[in-house]
């Protein structure tokens, strides 16, 4: 019953197999690769527009290398106070941007508002004192669990653009966020306004792989010398390639997104029927959020079953001095099984 992150479940067999197939004879290298050209190019049609996709191995490269192409080291970033690039990725961002300035927002639910940017891009008042606002950085799905629906980013792209900002999207769990919302994956994009995102696959079935996707096509002018000064450039790159391939082939992507999110909804359930237990937040992704009782978390965790206690700053004075904030993730990969037997024990 393993519920502490969906990076604890392995590759999907159809990655793997595709990862096998392409073990097979030479190819070029350094992005040069057929199978890299043909995940730039099934991006382009997942996102119904052309973009400018480049293949990295992990979130947090793919985050600070977004954010390095829209602000320089003089700059400033606002996100939310959880947000992986404020407190998860040990000041990444801050060393891909050569310095810029990460401003954590305190929002509800994981999210921040068009009202809380606005808010705080008045305290810029010291010119050339202060950093330069030059984006905002959201997560989709949150920290949180809760999704951004496309008037969400629409609202905050329509503030910060007439500002000469831009926007980019945490998209580590992008997937279970367009399977929770019944969107299109532009819907809640480039067609409500991010400039540039950071798109998941390896919390959803892939071994390792992230992609830096550009719908602002004149920010990815000079980004090939960027992902190869920060050792991003894979040599075999088809290995990449041929991940994401499998990955978008006939919508493997959503259909394993969907599967966690249901797994998600189900531990929901029932652990809504346990009295003591509490669920805050609501559950649109494969995340879930409870407040329990100690007793129950440490017995629980007794039973081997393994998930994580989280920062319950969000909640405020919601959580009672025998109280803890856990979180659960859901995977594709999660046995229904694991979880109805932990629904069992919460009730025991």
């Amino acid at each position: 019953m393993n519920f502490a992150s969906d990076n604890v479940y392995g590759v999907h067999p159809r990655i793997m197999e595709a990862l096998s197939a392409a073990n097979d004879g030479t190819a070029a290298s350094y992005a040069g690769d057929d199978l890299s050209k043909r995940a730039e190019t099934m991006l382009s049609e997942v996102f119904e527009t052309e973009v400018r996709a480049f293949l990295v191995t992990t979130g947090t490269a793919a985050n600070g290398l977004a954010l390095s192409a829209i602000t320089p080291g003089y700059g400033a970033i606002l996100c939310h106070a959880e947000a992986h690039i404020s407190c998860d990725e040990c000041n990444s961002p801050e060393f891909f941007t050569g310095g810029a300035k990460i401003l954590g927002l305190h929002g509800a639910g994981g999210k921040i508002t068009p009202a809380l940017i606005e808010k705080t891009l008045k305290g810029f008042i010291r010119g050339e004192h202060d950093p330069k606002p030059r984006g905002v950085s959201i997560t989709n799905a949150t920290e949180l669990g809760t999704v951004y629906r496309p008037s969400d980013v629409k609202a905050i792209s329509d503030l910060i653009r007439p500002r000469g900002m831009k926007l980019h999207m945490d998209g580590a769990r992008f997937a279970n966020a367009v399977a929770g919302l019944g969107v299109s994956p532009a819907e809640v994009t480039w067609k409500s306004g991010v400039d540039v995102m950071s798109f998941g696959a390896t919390k959803n079935g892939a071994l390792m792989l992230e992609a830096v996707v550009f719908f602002d096509l004149g920010l990815a002018e000079d980004f090939a010398y960027r992902r190869m000064r920060a050792g991003q450039l894979v040599s075999k790159s088809r290995y990449l390639g041929a991940q994401m391939v499998a990955y978008l082939e006939n919508g493997l992507w959503l259909e394993n997104a969907r599967c966690a999110n249901a797994l998600a909804r189900k531990l929901a359930a029932g652990l809504s029927q346990v009295k003591a237990v509490s669920i805050p937040n609501p559950v649109e992704a494969n995340e879930v959020f409870a407040i329990i009782p100690r007793k129950l978390n440490d017995r629980l965790l007794a039973s081997g079953a393994k998930f994580y206690d989280w920062m319950p700053d969000s909640l405020g004075n919601a959580i009672g001095p025998d109280e803890i904030f856990v979180r659960f993730v859901l995977s594709f990969a999660t046995p229904d099984a694991d979880v109805e037997k932990f629904v069992a024990l919460a009730k025991g």
